[in-house]
């Protein structure tokens, strides 16, 4: 653990009893966004949806990396009477692999919702972003970020079936919490934009779920379906009709069976 870590004391909300089940949110949100998928969640799992450093009501990190994200999840879980659990979305599914690699004890299992090993693209990898979009995404939100971020949510949802509902939800959340530091949010996108650990997934072997929207256009299912399968205990789930967020656009299609996952 870095010393920078253990001045970052993140927001953790818990619910239910069971085994530890830690949910990873995205960026620029926060873990509310969850809410509607908890209780079920909490039936059988002593839930625990984390705000990520700089967003919702945990206080920023020194410097916003992948590293100091783990330690500052370590150092929150460092008393659980067990191994976690971790369903991570988008952002919260790359810290989730982050942290399933450098802590193989503490990560027991992982639910990867929305999630790629790399999200900007290159002459070897084809499923993802073009940098020069994200380099502009980040120029504008320097400029005028709240109008920024509203357009960002809709991505999220483009393609979807239950899209305008889904929008409504991720409007309604993104400011919840509270406006976001535009510095911490430029730090996590620039963090997001470098971060590549598809060299790290042979040696990720905990059992995982891989679940994407096959509308997705933030996160292509191509990716998600390459990222199980470089995994070596991985399973692939495509939802159809959905985009970047299943859990809330197809709540019943997404939770039978993480849950039937979790349950094993």
């Amino acid at each position: 653990m870095t010393a920078d870590a253990r001045t970052v004391a993140l927001h953790v909300e818990t619910a239910g009893r069971g085994r530890p089940l830690v949910l990873l949110h995205g960026w620029a949100l926060h873990a509310g966004l969850f809410a509607p998928i908890v209780p079920a969640l909490a039936r059988a799992h002593r839930v625990h949806a984390v705000d990520l450093p700089g967003h919702g009501r945990s206080p920023p990190p020194p410097a916003w990396t992948l590293p100091a994200v783990v330690d500052a999840l370590e150092s929150t879980f460092a008393d659980a009477p067990s191994s976690v659990d971790v369903l991570g979305w988008s952002l919260g599914g790359l810290v989730a692999l982050a942290w399933a690699h450098a802590a193989p004890r503490r990560v027991a299992r992982l639910v990867l919702v929305g999630t790629t090993p790399r999200f900007t693209a290159s002459a070897d990898w084809p499923h993802a972003m073009d940098p020069r979009t994200l380099h502009r995404f980040a120029d504008e939100l320097r400029v005028a970020y709240r109008a920024t971020l509203q357009r960002f949510v809709t991505l999220q949802v483009q393609g979807s079936e239950a899209g305008r509902t889904t929008l409504a939800a991720l409007r309604e959340a993104l400011f919840d919490r509270g406006t976001p530091d535009p510095s911490v949010l430029a730090h996590a996108l620039a963090a997001l934009a470098d971060a590549d650990v598809r060299a790290l997934l042979p040696a990720i072997a905990q059992p995982a779920l891989v679940v994407s929207g096959e509308r997705d256009t933030l996160v292509p299912w191509q990716a998600s379906d390459w990222l199980a399968r470089r995994l070596p205990r991985a399973t692939s789930l495509a939802i159809a009709g959905a985009a970047h967020a299943p859990f809330l656009s197809h709540r019943e299609a997404f939770l039978a069976p993480v849950l039937d996952f979790l349950a094993r």
